[in-house]
């Protein structure tokens, strides 16, 4: 099953996001949050559109009549499954990613960013270097921030990693362990997006107004997100342009449908 094309992006603030209003209060553990204070904004969004065209463009927000709570998996599209699935084992993430061999055509930034949230920079080296081992390419090099220490790669296949703690030293020895995997959506329209997906049934763990939204799917393993595309690009450090497939299928707990972005989920 092919991904579907992707359209629209929008932009943010170069300086870290301090929303005008008070910023809700998240009172878990430091190393288990994931929000702005992981994906650097920028100001300034806007709706420009890309070479890429949705294939739900004009389609309104139905109301699923089963609301959705969850993303129960995640399929990448891949070029040759069996180097994925071996690229994916030694990563780490084998048990979180499907695979599924395609040949949609696909160039340039596909549209999302898949993120490991961990819990010291320790951690954060060992994603990172497993995945060069693995033959993946550095996007951008892991390095400390002001909101903490990370670094994005790319995948054999394609796919965009990125790798975050907000610990900014370790507080013990390096492990495999992640925190939270969090797919990160870059969008059109980030407001229309977070209603389609209210639509649908997920709800909003945390919203910076036209910027940033994080829904609460408890149930499941991988988290979502929505971003301004041109704004995921950037913290991916990619260009925004992409056109084709967004090689990526995603499965949740109600019919199977395409969001106004033309990202595809399955049942």
């Amino acid at each position: 099953m092919a991904g579907t094309p992707c359209r629209g992006r929008s932009t943010r603030c170069s300086a870290p996001f301090d929303p005008p209003e008070a910023k809700p209060v998240d009172r878990r553990p430091e190393k288990y949050r994931f929000d702005a204070e992981l994906l650097p904004l920028e100001c300034g969004e806007s709706g420009d559109q890309t070479g890429q065209e949705s294939r739900s463009t004009g389609h309104a927000a139905a109301r699923s009549m089963i609301g959705m709570t969850s993303i129960k998996f995640v399929t990448l599209e891949v070029p040759d499954a069996t180097v994925a699935d071996a690229f994916y084992t030694a990563f780490g993430v084998g048990e979180h990613v499907r695979v599924l061999p395609s040949e949609a055509p696909t160039s340039g930034f596909r549209g999302y960013i898949l993120s490991l949230v961990v819990s010291q920079p320790s951690t954060v080296d060992g994603f990172i270097g497993a995945a060069l081992d693995g033959g993946a390419s550095v996007l951008k090099p892991v390095k400390k921030s002001f909101w903490g220490y990370g670094g994005v790669v790319q995948a054999p296949d394609g796919a965009i990693w990125k790798v975050a703690t907000s610990s900014k030293k370790d507080t013990g020895p390096a492990t495999r362990q992640i925190d939270d995997i969090v797919l990160l959506l870059g969008v059109a329209d980030v407001k229309a997006s977070k209603q389609f997906y209210v639509d649908r049934g997920l709800a909003v763990a945390k919203s910076f107004g036209s910027k940033y939204v994080e829904f609460a799917t408890p149930e499941s393993s991988v988290k979502l997100a929505l971003y301004g595309r041109r704004a995921a690009a950037k913290d991916a450090g990619v260009s925004p342009d992409g056109t084709g497939s967004h090689r990526i299928v995603i499965g949740s707990d109600t019919e199977p449908f395409t969001d106004p972005d033309g990202f595809a989920w399955a049942a």
